[in-house]
């Protein structure tokens, strides 16, 4: 292979490579340490538990998943599979600010009594209004278990575990006489419309046989 043709196919590649680079959307994600304070049937508690969010492309949206990588509060007693039920709130920043909710699935296996519970990842999903940059950071946190309902809320001022460039998909609006376009007609149109041209058809024949028929008249009274 010639020196030409080695150099181009090396630019080709540089290039290809260039563009997969500026066509990835930008997104960057760390893992931020979450101070939690819980208001829990038992009395105030507190821990910090690295929160990690990640999200992946969904139709017109985001799916937004929130894991924990520490336990944040503990029970006096054990709680049975299935007992307990966690939810959160992400906050979103940026571009297009509110809030998500997110929820994750009941506790597989039983925790034993003061130990700390292990939240499950929580998902949800975000539908951007507006288009740019969205941040995402750990809100409150709930968990409900054995009839009670435990608050854990971040007193850190925890900066956003997910930076994001987001996309709104917008519904595409008809411009009233707009283009100058003729109105389009329905089939009940059509149908008007041929009934009229048929109603002009027969007319013409109405008046072309009474004309014939007069003529008849007229040579029959010579």
């Amino acid at each position: 292979m010639s020196y030409q043709k080695r150099t181009a196919l090396a630019l080709a590649s540089a290039l290809a490579g260039t563009v997969v680079l500026m066509a990835a959307p930008a997104a960057h994600a760390t893992v931020v340490d979450v101070d939690y304070k819980c208001k829990t049937p038992i009395g105030d508690k507190s821990a910090v538990s690295p929160i990690d969010i990640k999200s992946v492309k969904s139709g017109g949206g985001y799916r937004l998943t929130m894991s924990f990588q520490k336990g944040v509060s503990s029970s006096p007693v054990e709680l049975g599979k299935g007992a307990m039920n966690p939810s959160a709130v992400i906050k979103v920043g940026g571009a297009d600010p509110g809030q998500v909710q997110v929820s994750g699935p009941p506790n597989s296996a039983a925790i034993p009594a003061n130990t700390p519970i292990r939240i499950s990842d929580l998902s949800g999903t975000y539908t951007p209004k507006k288009s740019g940059k969205a941040d995402f950071t750990a809100g409150v946190l709930t968990i409900k278990a054995l009839g009670t309902t435990t608050t854990c809320t971040p007193s850190n001022n925890p900066g956003p575990s997910l930076q994001l460039d987001v996309t709104a998909v917008g519904n595409a609006q008809s411009t009233p006489g707009g283009g100058g376009q003729l109105p389009k007609t329905g089939p009940l149109d059509s149908a008007v419309a041929l009934g009229t041209l048929g109603g002009t058809v027969l007319l013409a024949g109405a008046a072309g046989v009474l004309w014939l028929t007069r003529r008849g008249q007229g040579a029959v009274g010579r």
